[in-house]
């Protein structure tokens, strides 16, 4: 039998072909018009387009219209449709010059694609992807919009395009089932004609079962043997049961139903299991004995043939099975994939249908560690036939971003449904929210669904007390109440600590600096560490505890390359023993500590006390230049709650700070470019402190004055 025949075409071979011929007949003698059934009665068709029998001028025409049209895919959209923009005041305005009470005033576009913000590249991919069909593979943090882009793709296929799938019966091997594709919605038509026609080969039968028991009981009972009678008939009732199973299986199993479908589909495979993926045939535990079920009656779609002529997204694609990857893989490049029994143990794995089309566009997305343990091969698939973006964590501060992120507001609460509507001032004090976890001057975060449980949390607040509007008050209480868990740890050990007189923020102490560090994400907390000079049994050595990680180690060596240079006193006959005290099982990552080890064992060694009212946060290079670092606004707040007065960051930093204006005014931001300006800040006694800065100014010369800024301003953030 051909593969690829037209829906109007007859089966090359009737003997093999379902049983659609008569109905076919007998319906059409009956209404005077083609059946559904002959309209999809071939395997594998190439589908008519649904179009020819669709008015243009129906209430759902209009409807598809509004869905997408191609035209309009690179249309610009209106931040703040029908609202007044003072543009005069925009680039100072918090709301970018919008004029609104309450986001209630704010329109909320219809498309999902028209309501992503901030990520303009990847918008623009997703819309030339679902034009020209191409896969997608997006990189990037967290909630900043991967699932939402997807999902929005699929609004940007055409609808006419879908097809419903059915399984047929195999006469010639039961543990094939035939496939057969018919345009969308007529799927269902073509079962209920399937199941009228068994419904009525069933009556007739039964009509004559009953027929030949009346019979054969009244002969029976006329020739006197009543029991052989009652026998005879039962064992024709049994005969006429185990016989009717056949016409059952008569009936099509429709796997595939985009008959209510309005937009092409999208199916999110995150996480699923191989079958769940690529199908699955169910296990028949009565396998004999016309108990059984037909084998096409226990075939299960998977994601892959849901999403035909649609969108597959896969998010973390990475924690697929290497095996379900191939698999994955094949089916991508074929267009087309067998539904078989995933379980060896299965009687299901005996059976194996057709290829069963699976033409969709896949979507991939997943953190930065997500190519790592990716399929090459399915990675270089994606890649050789689409796209891949990086998403963006940040995007700079503009009136207009202002004017979209207001309009995100909008949209959280229209999406939710039970939330109040946010004033302008709350809408003002989320907008500042944004820039404080951007991390970065100027910059607004696109960590959308963090940013967006804030909004819930306010929303949710007010909705307690029965409120008509979201305020600013709101907001400020959810920023308390959506803290993440490191962040109420990291609150936690700074109130344990003072209990414990751990935690120093006055007086000198030698060989002992506040290090300040980040837990998770956004989470700041003060890390003490201190440093020891001992005798040397063997070689001088550097013993640093508090379970350090590779950079963390690394960073400890750079430090003792700057002491070797830098200090008079021999180090070959003595250790340094630097502890990073209560660093806790996760230990210490990143570099951002070298400021702190390096002023800990100046300090010790030179034996000059260290202000404790000073934390300090930093890395550093082998030449004494202080280098960037991230979490710096996290870090100071940290500070400013255990206590201190000042604190130092790198230089290159100070254009990040964004810290909440109750910290403004307890703690002073003193940045620094090179190690020698650290010491004269954070070294107390003035004889033996001027001394040792003098030293390594003389030392250095004008290293750090020709070389601090390009190092600095040339290096990236460290993770700490």
């Amino acid at each position: 039998m051909s593969n690829d025949t037209n829906v109007d075409d007859p089966p090359e071979d009737v003997s093999d072909a379902p049983p659609d011929e008569g109905i076919v007949e007998e319906q059409s003698d009956r209404q005077g018009e083609r059946s559904p059934l002959e309209e999809g009665g071939d395997r594998r068709t190439d589908v008519d387009d649904p179009t020819d029998e669709f008015d243009p001028s129906s209430d759902e025409a209009d409807e598809d219209d509004d869905i997408e049209t191609v035209d309009d895919l690179g249309s610009t959209v209106e931040v703040d449709p029908g609202v007044e923009v003072d543009e005069e005041i925009a680039e100072d305005d918090l709301l970018g010059g919008l004029k609104i009470d309450s986001t209630e005033d704010i329109e909320v576009p219809d498309r999902l694609v028209d309501q992503v913000i901030g990520q303009d590249e990847a918008r623009d991919i997703i819309i030339k992807a679902a034009k020209q069909r191409r896969h997608v593979m997006m990189i990037g943090s967290p909630g900043t919009g991967k699932s939402m882009l997807a999902k929005a793709m699929s609004q940007l296929l055409p609808k006419e395009d879908l097809q419903d799938v059915l399984v047929y019966h195999n006469p010639d091997d039961g543990n094939e089932p035939k496939v057969r594709t018919v345009p969308a919605g007529k799927g269902e038509q073509i079962i209920d004609a399937h199941k009228e026609e068994a419904r009525k080969r069933n009556q007739m039968r039964s009509i004559l079962m009953w027929i030949i028991i009346a019979i054969v009981i009244g002969y029976a009972i006329l020739s006197g043997n009543i029991l052989l009678g009652v026998v005879a008939a039962g064992i024709i009732w049994l005969i006429f049961r185990y016989t009717s199973r056949g016409t059952d299986a008569m009936v099509p199993n429709m796997i595939v139903n985009n008959g209510d479908q309005r937009v092409a589909p999208f199916e999110d495979a995150t996480g699923a299991h191989a079958g769940a993926l690529l199908g699955d045939v169910r296990h028949d535990p009565f396998q004999s004995g016309g108990m059984e079920t037909p084998s096409h009656d226990r075939v299960e779609p998977g994601s892959i043939h849901k999403a035909n002529k649609g969108v597959l997204f896969v998010d973390e694609i990475n924690t697929l099975d290497i095996r379900t990857q191939q698999k994955l893989m094949t089916a991508i490049q074929e267009g087309e994939f067998a539904i078989t029994g995933q379980s060896e143990r299965s009687s299901g794995a005996m059976v194996q249908t057709e290829p069963v089309p699976c033409d969709f566009i896949m979507v991939a997305a997943g953190n930065l560690d997500a190519m790592e343990n990716m399929h090459p091969a399915l990675r270089n698939r994606i890649k050789g036939y689409g796209y891949e973006v990086y998403m963006d964590d940040t995007i700079e501060d503009t009136p207009e971003m202002r004017r979209k992120y207001a309009r995100f507001i909008a949209q959280e609460v229209e999406r939710d449904g039970r939330l109040p509507h946010f004033t302008d001032d709350a809408v003002e004090e989320v907008i500042l929210e944004a820039k404080r976890r951007s991390g970065r001057k100027n910059h607004l975060t696109l960590l959308f669904r963090s940013l967006g449980g804030l909004v819930r949390v306010a929303g949710d607040i007010a909705r307690a007390e029965d409120r008509e509007f979201t305020t600013r008050d709101d907001v400020l209480q959810a920023k308390q109440r959506s803290r993440s868990i490191e962040q109420q740890l990291a609150d936690d050990y700074i109130e344990r600590r003072k209990d414990y007189e751990l935690q120093v923020n006055e007086g000198g102490v030698e060989g002992r600096v506040n290090g300040l560090a980040v837990m998770g994400e956004d989470s700041g907390i003060m890390l003490p560490v201190m440093a020891e000079i001992a005798p040397a049994q063997g070689g001088g050595q550097v013993i640093a505890t508090g379970q350090l990680k590779e950079m963390a180690e690394e960073s400890v060596q750079n430090v003792s390359a700057i002491i070797k240079k830098f200090s008079d006193v021999d180090l070959s006959e003595k250790d340094i023993h630097i502890q990073f005290v209560q660093a806790g099982q996760q230990g210490v990552d990143g570099d951002s500590a070298s400021i702190t080890v390096a002023t800990a064992v100046i300090s010790a060694l030179e034996n000059i006390p260290v202000d404790q009212s000073i934390a300090m946060t930093g890395s550093l290079s082998v030449r004494g230049d202080v280098l960037p670092v991230g979490g710096v606004t996290h870090k100071i707040e940290a500070a400013a709650k255990a206590g201190c007065s000042r604190v130092i960051i790198p230089e290159a930093n100070e254009q990040d700070v964004m810290i909440e204006e109750e910290y403004e005014d307890m703690i002073e931001i003193i940045p620094c470019s090179n190690i020698s300006e650290v010491l004269d800040v954070a070294l107390m006694g003035e004889p033996k402190k001027d001394s040792l800065v003098d030293r390594l100014k003389s030392i250095t010369g004008s290293a750090f004055d020709q070389g601090a800024v390009g190092s600095a301003g040339g290096s990236n953030p460290s993770p700490q």
